[in-house]
């Protein structure tokens, strides 16, 4: 279903926000800021690190894009793009083709990657990763948190806002260009559990897993991420056919091997708020009321999936026979 993101979050009581891009300027190589201010004068809606909008860049292409900039700032948002050849063509559309004054529509702001109260942060950031650390690494220092971030990136000259995070507090910041340094460490930095330490990381995919490894015998939930792209699933079982029950619908749908729960919905007239349909962006979040839900998305975290209480109906799908859903 290609609706607007105007009509789109109009019928599930949302509402969005008509952007005017106040400035752009390429803050690395392949990577473009966006100045976003209300076209209203009006003052932003508040936020949280860790929180991104789902931005339209034309009817039926919406991507989501963290929050950069300083949440006290009420006047205006920061974005960052990364310019991706292979997309479908919104960063190219942000990064070469808007302009100053441009209008743009966004909903949210959203936060699936909030940063919890800690004493100690270990922030792990690589490439484009490093837009929704940038708040929070502020936002540990004014807390008075103990905090290290170690930044990747293919090249210096590839590693956006190296200054700004530089400055924020140079002896607690450790760059890491690939191209001098080869990957980062993650065996030495990761060896020994740190007590009361939160691990903090976004980034690639690679990045991301090997975190994930490294990190496997510090605490439970110690280790928050947040992916641009969908997590790689293995063991998955192959795709069957399993009935959803919609309570507020009172509907029985079946949902073939070759649909997705969102997919069979739709396609009986009933508007679910969805966005990216590969399971990272948690706008499809739905209700689980009964049923065991396969779990496929990028969002859960290990506890919210054991759960079984809320699922991402763009790509999870049913391990019992019947899905009862609040819709």
């Amino acid at each position: 279903m290609s609706l607007s993101i105007s009509d789109a979050a109009a019928m599930v009581g949302e509402t969005t926000i008509a952007l005017r891009v106040q400035s752009t300027t390429q803050v690395s190589v392949g990577v473009t800021e966006l100045v976003l201010v209300a076209d209203d004068g009006s003052e932003l809606p508040s936020w949280t690190p860790g929180s991104h909008i789902d931005l339209e860049i034309r009817p039926g292409l919406v991507r989501q894009y963290s929050l950069c900039s300083d949440p006290e700032d009420r006047d205006r948002w920061r974005i960052a793009v990364l310019r991706e050849p292979e997309s479908r063509g919104g960063s190219i559309v942000l990064c070469e083709r808007v302009r100053a004054g441009d209008v743009l529509t966004a909903s949210g702001p959203r936060n699936h990657f909030p940063l919890h109260e800690s004493p100690r942060y270990l922030f792990i950031a690589g490439g484009i990763g490093i837009t929704p650390i940038i708040p929070m690494i502020k936002a540990a220092r004014v807390a008075g948190a103990d905090w290290r971030l170690v930044y990747g990136g293919r090249s210096e000259a590839s590693m956006a806002y190296r200054d700004e995070v530089g400055r924020i507090d140079p002896a607690r910041v450790l760059e890491w260009p690939q191209d001098l340094r080869g990957l980062i460490e993650l065996d030495r930095l990761l060896a020994e559990p740190q007590s009361g330490t939160l691990i903090y990381c976004c980034g690639p995919e690679p990045l991301i897993a090997a975190v994930e490894a490294g990190s496997a015998h510090w605490p439970h939930k110690t280790l928050q991420v947040e992916r641009f792209a969908p997590r790689p699933l293995t063991g998955v079982p192959p795709n069957t056919s399993f009935e959803i029950e919609l309570v507020d619908s009172d509907e029985v749908l079946v949902v073939p091997p070759d649909r997705s729960i969102l997919e069979v919905v739709e396609e009986a007239g009933i508007f679910v708020l969805s966005n990216c349909e590969e399971g990272t962006c948690g706008t499809c979040q739905t209700t689980v009321l009964e049923g065991v839900p396969d779990h496929r998305d990028s969002v859960l975290d290990e506890d919210e999936r054991a759960a079984n209480d809320t699922m991402m109906i763009c790509v999870s799908r049913a391990l019992s026979s019947r899905l009862v859903l609040d819709l």
